[in-house]
């Protein structure tokens, strides 16, 4: 991985995504050694998957980023990342979320697939009345090569967003995330396409 050209494309996607996006990258696959290149590069929020790993990369360089929460969040995982995070992406638990101390967007599992984590739309409601810290929402759409796909799940958790007057949208990865910015997106989480030789 090398810093300049992750430097070029981070600063190019910013500029695609615009000023209202905040490009949230993807440390799953970058191990600890490798994480310098990215506060070289310029990166300045990067979101973890893994509450172990999240640990041992904040530990090295928690001065250098702005943290978030990405993955699966397990209740017996939240003291790592409230001493961490600045916010969490995949609130779906009522457990972790008595337990949370920052701000979260609720993780909706729009298209009802079981492999997929997130609450079902109809519980959003009550979501909402019972934890106030909910800033916004999150998704993960079917997964597909063709990035047009994903619009209608995006354009759905734009819907529910706007009618509960939540203000964040977590939608989009590397492959589909232009479609998740025309669709309101205000983070987007990538990896891969910075980090491809």
């Amino acid at each position: 991985m090398n810093a300049a050209s992750v430097r070029e494309r981070y600063l190019r996607l910013r500029e695609e995504a615009g000023a209202g996006v905040t490009v949230v990258v993807a440390t799953k696959y970058v191990p600890l050694e490798q994480l310098g290149v990215l506060a070289e590069a310029g990166v300045d929020v990067v979101g973890e998957n893994r509450a172990q790993d999240l640990q041992a990369k904040h530990a090295r360089y928690a001065e250098a980023f702005r943290w978030h929460f990405i993955g699966h969040l397990q209740s017996n995982k939240v003291k790592v990342v409230n001493g961490s995070c600045e916010l969490v992406h995949s609130l779906d638990s009522e457990s972790a979320a008595s337990r949370l101390t920052v701000p979260a967007l609720l993780e909706v599992n729009l298209s009802g697939e079981p492999s997929k984590s997130g609450v079902a739309p109809e519980e959003l409601e009550g979501w909402l009345a019972r934890v106030p810290s909910i800033r916004g929402l999150m998704t993960m759409p079917p997964l597909s090569a063709e990035p047009e796909t994903s619009r209608p799940w995006f354009r759905r958790l734009r819907e529910l967003a706007e009618r509960h007057g939540l203000a964040e949208l977590s939608m989009g990865t590397s492959q589909d995330w232009r479609v998740a910015v025309e669709e309101g997106a205000t983070l987007i989480r990538v990896g891969s396409i910075l980090f491809r030789d």
